[in-house]
């Protein structure tokens, strides 16, 4: 776990530092350039950020529902941050009372819970591709809606519920991660585009966002909203910036389930007792075909040898070889690595990646260091080559 997420625990760790850093210095701002230079900059950067964000993801989405769905949520940002900037100005808070949450009203913290609630969208398209539509949308706000509401009107404090609501909802997205990486592993043999490393990232920064909206609703001195904003601002900049440039697998791999045939569905194709006679003809396939050289080969290609739709085929591979399918595809590009080094021991890395099927040398390097605990350069020196 540690080996498979480590760039992702040093970035958290680097940005909590400087999240920490930043809350121990931010006291020494003096108020009044705060208060008329700082804070006006930040949250007109935040609100630019967010509006150059949405025309540039509106009119670059190239038809890809996360980037559209983005989009809205840029809008809606820039609505509802303008909203709340407004309610703050029209009670003319000054930021020399500096008392902490007393100084936000039920409603303000509604619409902080709804612009938590935004961020969240991106990570939900992307491990659940359709899942997310208007109705279930309007079920997730529903509680932060009717905690308004009971805040309102009774004379218990419910403000606490919603600061802590948008982590409900993030805890069901870091549940879906694990089951979205299984998926992964019993259908692709490449993880390079869609594995989750940068959700991972996406949602470390979501996590420290929280415990700093947490901090910055207890802490007391005047200029506590520094780090959140130029926080806030680092997260849309940033994650917007890897929404409209980075490559979208989803579109190609995970929506193809409605395109292929359903998960469940049988069509007479299942474990009837000549898996031996499966195994076999799989087995001879992968040594004469070598179909694992191509780096897009999916479980699918599988179905042209052996008759059975993808549930019991990654059932099949988990039963016999024990080991899903990406693992299984990875056992003989390594050992194919290792047949094409000895016979080529002054062959670049790059090319040896590009012939064994990996989607990089950098992904070959760190494979095959994991399954042997050599590097490439290492093991051929080893092996007498």
């Amino acid at each position: 776990m540690y080996y498979e997420y480590r760039s992702e625990l040093v970035f958290g760790f680097l940005l909590t530092a400087l999240v920490v850093a930043s809350y121990m210095l931010s006291p020494l701002i003096p108020l009044e350039v705060y208060r008329k230079i700082i804070s006006p900059t930040l949250n007109c950067a935040i609100l630019v950020c967010c509006a150059m964000s949405a025309w540039a993801l509106f009119r670059h989405h190239q038809g890809i529902r996360v980037r559209k769905m983005s989009a809205y949520v840029m809008t809606a940002w820039v609505v509802v941050m303008s909203i709340g900037m407004w309610m703050k100005l029209s009670r003319h808070n000054s930021l020399t009372a500096a008392d902490g949450m007393l100084s936000m009203n039920g409603w303000e913290f509604v619409l902080g819970s709804i612009l938590g609630w935004l961020l969240l969208v991106y990570p939900t398209e992307l491990l659940r591709p359709g899942w997310l539509n208007f109705k279930r949308a309007m079920i997730d706000l529903l509680p932060v809606a009717v905690i308004g509401v009971l805040n309102a009107v009774l004379d218990t404090d419910l403000r606490w519920l919603l600061a802590a609501y948008p982590f409900v909802l993030l805890a069901f997205i870091v549940v879906n991660i694990r089951a979205y990486r299984v998926y992964c592993e019993n259908n692709y043999s490449s993880m390079e585009d869609i594995d989750v490393q940068w959700v991972v990232r996406y949602i470390i920064m979501l996590v420290i966002l929280g415990a700093s909206y947490c901090f910055i609703s207890f802490a007391r001195f005047p200029t506590r909203l520094f780090t959140q904003q130029w926080l806030l601002f680092f997260l849309l900049f940033y994650s917007n910036e890897q929404i409209l440039f980075r490559p979208d697998p989803w579109v190609e791999h995970v929506h193809e389930r409605k395109e292929d045939e359903p998960e469940g569905e049988d069509n007479g194709s299942s474990l009837t007792g000549n898996e031996t006679g499966y195994r076999a003809a799989l087995e001879q396939w992968m040594v004469t075909e070598k179909p694992y050289l191509n780096k897009d080969f999916r479980l699918s290609d599988m179905m042209q040898v052996i008759p059975m739709n993808r549930t019991y085929l990654s059932q099949f591979i988990q039963t016999e070889f024990g080991c899903n399918f990406y693992q299984y595809v990875t056992k003989y590009r390594i050992e194919e690595a290792k047949r094409f080094m000895r016979a080529n021991p002054d062959m670049r890395v790059q090319e040896i990646a590009e012939h064994c099927g990996f989607s990089s040398p950098t992904v070959f390097g760190r494979i095959f260091l994991r399954e042997t605990g050599l590097t490439p350069t290492e093991w051929l020196a080893q092996s007498g080559s």
